[in-house]
């Protein structure tokens, strides 16, 4: 009781016990906050910028272009019938948005350290705000595709168009639980967003973005494919482009691999979470 009469309440802040366990009403509750941090991110990637939203657009039409003199026309690597430069954009525009998904939520926790250190509040909202922010300029450059497929003579496939929100929803789960992971670890080792830059390069060279699956001999598939992007970019291309009804393995398997990723990043951050403002 205070000097009014009335009673007092205490709130005791404890981490979750267990392996995984997370507090998703907790979560719930700070459901706002998640909101103003994604509002943030967005005006904070487009506040004074003279193209504003068409960086979005820009960036993967000049990428395409230049994937398409060099390795549609000057290595002449196959695109499975389709005309190079959509061939390449279909799999750019989801490879933009995970890359840029694990890069910003691999170093949200320092980007947001003042924050951090202030308040309470779940740490794993901060990653999962950075990497669900990109998905605007996905959105955006979706609408460059679909264009793209006018000025082609492709017809946009139902299931293709209907896949979009489920191969988006296993690239946002993949590139958070990856995030997820490297922002606990980049909080320690600060050299790793120097690391990620190489470790992206890499991802991009086995994710079929330049070249078609069909190229992959069949004993070296299913590693392939445990990449959840090789899943992604595959049946995008197929089900939008080649008009073929989707292929459930790959998607299971796409699906799959991106549920381990979070998992596994969620366990990682759930045992250094209770750390990090002092390291910070």
């Amino acid at each position: 009781m205070n000097n009014n009469g009335q009673e007092k309440i205490t709130y005791e802040i404890k981490p979750p016990r267990g392996l995984i366990k997370i507090d998703f009403k907790e979560i719930w509750q700070y459901r706002d906050l998640l909101y103003i941090l994604i509002w943030r991110n967005i005006k904070i990637r487009y506040k004074q910028t003279v193209v504003g939203v068409g960086w979005a657009i820009f960036q993967p039409l000049v990428t395409m272009a230049i994937f398409t003199v060099f390795f549609g026309r000057l290595a002449k690597i196959p695109s499975d019938g389709i005309p190079y430069p959509i061939f390449v954009y279909a799999g750019l525009l989801y490879w933009n948005y995970f890359s840029s998904a694990l890069t910003t939520a691999s170093d949200s926790l320092i980007e947001d350290e003042s924050i951090i250190k202030k308040v309470y509040f779940p740490r794993i909202i901060v990653p999962i705000s950075t990497a669900a922010t990109p998905i605007i300029d996905f959105f955006f450059s979706m609408l460059v595709l679909f264009i793209l497929m006018l000025v082609f003579h492709f017809t946009p496939n139902f299931w293709g168009i209907l896949l979009i929100p489920v191969l988006i929803l296993i690239t946002f789960v993949a590139a958070s639980g990856l995030g997820l992971f490297l922002a606990s670890l980049n909080v320690k080792y600060r050299d790793v967003r120097y690391i990620l830059g190489f470790f992206i390069q890499i991802l991009f060279f086995v994710s079929p973005i330049i070249y078609p699956a069909s190229i992959v001999p069949a004993k070296f598939k299913l590693i392939f494919y445990l990449n959840p992007m090789s899943g992604v970019i595959t049946l995008a291309r197929d089900t939008l482009l080649h008009h073929f009804s989707p292929n459930w393995l790959l998607l299971l398997i796409s699906f799959g691999t991106s549920l381990i990723f979070i998992i596994g990043g969620t366990i990682y951050f759930r045992k250094t979470e209770r750390f990090i403002a002092d390291i910070l």
